[in-house]
């Protein structure tokens, strides 16, 4: 069974899409809706020369997914979701794990179950708290995991 050519576009993405470049293009995705010059990519990120940043911008260039204005600023042109970038969404200007909606759910519907069983006097059912408790501590875990492991 072949690929298809956005499945070699995607391999290809994420294995360009490591290290310094990824940390750049994490800074522009958290930039959706202004420019960025390469001075302020330098000095944001830590870079010990404009050159680095330099080579990292065209980089992203090359791959199609950001652009360069007239004035020499970037700009972000597409958002692709590869590598560790699969398991955060926009919320925003912000990218978050996706497991953080999880957690918040469970976590509001287990204190909304306590907060009811104290309020009418119900005992809550043993599996239902051992449940809710077992869902909010992985969920948990696994959005301060990735939190962690993001590139910037």
């Amino acid at each position: 069974m072949s690929k298809t050519p956005h499945e070699f576009d995607l391999a290809f993405l994420e294995s360009a899409l490591k290290g310094k470049t990824l940390i750049v293009y994490w800074y522009l995705l958290q930039q959706p809706t202004h420019t960025v010059g390469i001075r302020e990519v330098q000095r944001a990120l830590g870079f010990s020369s404009p050159s680095i940043a330099v080579h990292h911008l065209e980089k992203l260039q090359d791959l199609g997914l950001i652009r360069k204005k007239g004035t020499g600023e970037y700009f972000l042109e597409e958002e692709v979701k590869v590598g560790i970038l699969r398991f955060f969404t926009r919320m925003g200007r912000f990218l978050v794990p996706r497991y953080l909606f999880y957690s918040v759910l469970f976590s509001t519907t287990l204190t909304a179950y306590l907060t009811l069983c104290v309020l009418y006097r119900i005992t809550p059912s043993f599996y239902t708290v051992m449940f809710g408790l077992i869902a909010v501590v992985i969920f948990w875990v696994e959005t301060f995991r990735l939190w962690r492991a993001k590139p910037f």
